[in-house]
């Protein structure tokens, strides 16, 4: 039965990559797939990972920022990295030169190369990484694994096939009972709940930024339709507390721009004043435009209040604890669905409605201070990793 389905899902698979193929080669000119969709889908420039390492797989970013306590736990010659996003290979290429971007499927058939460990984060479910990594001989874990309240009825829809792919994982570390006990309805098998090793070692200030006196806030990790209900609700604040300042920090590099034509509309409309980071650093204006990756931590280092982005919008929230671990107060939007285990383990968050962001600012004072109450222990997979060293 197991080689049928392999085989199946194999065909299937590759016959929908070359119907996609003419799309794929479209995307390749719009620049924020120049790199990764060839690399991925036609495997340009993209040789696979030397053999006989420990391999993680992360898919974005703020994953390929989580690994790094295990990253850091193991030795720099066996480390293999892959993932599929262009932002998150800006984090993978500084833990080691070994790190690609992920082939599809049906290339991994040639590509994968015998590893002593596989350790997928999250939600990647591919089946043929899982599948192929195992019978090449690697140990094959899923860590940080969650099964939202959203997404958990998607899965049991699918369950057939999530069963054929937890039979190619060996370990399974989850973020909460609750996940665990998803994840088992699923077929996965030996769980462990180490909690979100999100928070086992969050992101530390790289420089040290002056901040400006008066009120400050932070708009982190927006999105579409996000910073103008930001900027109405700050313009209010602004008309009483005139030293007031805001900056803005896009979650996707691609809209830096978009959304500073935007601010500078908005700032001479209301007769205010705006920059860009990446044109001048000290914060002179009203609101900054943040157009840089890897600065956030040290923005929340210094704001009074993080209004976070990812919630006001049906996105799934942002990871709360990066800003906790400052003690801001945090004003949240109430579509935190993603985020759900952090925002619980971290005390003193303000979730309102989109249409009440205004008098959440005005009322400040009200808010509290945020503290987390708990982290992680991801003890149990570094010892799991060196066991195959």
């Amino acid at each position: 039965m197991e080689k049928f389905f392999l085989l199946l899902y194999s065909v299937l698979l590759s016959l929908a990559y070359f119907i996609a193929l003419p799309f794929l080669f479209f995307f390749t000119f719009k620049a924020k797939y120049k790199v990764s969709i060839p690399a991925r889908f036609f495997l340009w420039n993209n040789t696979p990972l030397k053999a006989d390492g420990i391999w993680f797989h992360s898919c974005s970013f703020g994953e390929a920022k989580a690994i790094k306590p295990l990253v850091d736990a193991l030795p720099e010659n066996v480390l293999r990295m892959s993932t599929t996003t262009h932002t998150g290979f800006d984090v993978i290429r500084e833990y080691t030169d070994e790190s690609r971007y992920l082939p599809f499927e049906p290339l991994l058939f040639s590509w994968i190369k015998p590893q002593k460990a596989l350790i997928v984060m999250e939600a990647e479910f591919w089946y043929l990484l899982f599948a192929l990594a195992k019978k090449r001989g690697a140990k094959t874990l899923l860590i940080n694994a969650r099964m939202s309240d959203r997404s958990f009825p998607k899965y049991q829809k699918m369950g057939w096939l999530y069963k054929q792919i937890f039979k190619q994982i060996d370990e399974v570390y989850a973020q909460t009972e609750l996940d665990k006990e998803r994840l088992v309805s699923l077929g996965a098998k030996k769980v462990l709940v180490t909690g979100n090793i999100k928070l086992a070692q969050l992101p530390s200030v790289s420089q040290v930024m002056e901040k400006p006196s008066g009120l400050l806030l932070c708009a982190a990790s927006t999105h579409e339709k996000e910073e103008e209900l930001i900027l109405n609700a700050f313009a209010d604040l602004k008309k009483q507390e005139s030293e007031a300042k805001l900056i803005v920090v896009p979650r996707h590099p691609e809209r830096f721009e978009k959304v500073a034509d935007m601010v500078e509309k908005f700032v001479k409309a209301e007769g205010l004043t705006c920059q860009q980071y990446s044109k001048n650093k000290k914060m002179q204006s009203d609101i900054m435009v943040l157009d840089a990756l890897g600065e956030l931590v040290n923005v929340y280092a210094i704001s009074d209040i993080v209004i976070l982005g990812g919630a006001f919008e049906p996105i799934g929230g942002h990871n709360a604890a990066e800003a906790a671990q400052f003690g801001c107060k945090i004003i949240s939007g109430k579509h935190y669905f993603n985020q759900k285990d952090i925002f619980e383990a971290v005390e003193g968050i303000t979730v309102v409605e989109a249409s009440n962001l205004s008098r959440s600012l005005l009322h400040h004072a009200q808010l509290k201070e945020t503290k987390i109450k708990n982290k992680s222990d991801i003890t149990p997979i570094i010892e799991s990793l060196k066991n195959v060293l």
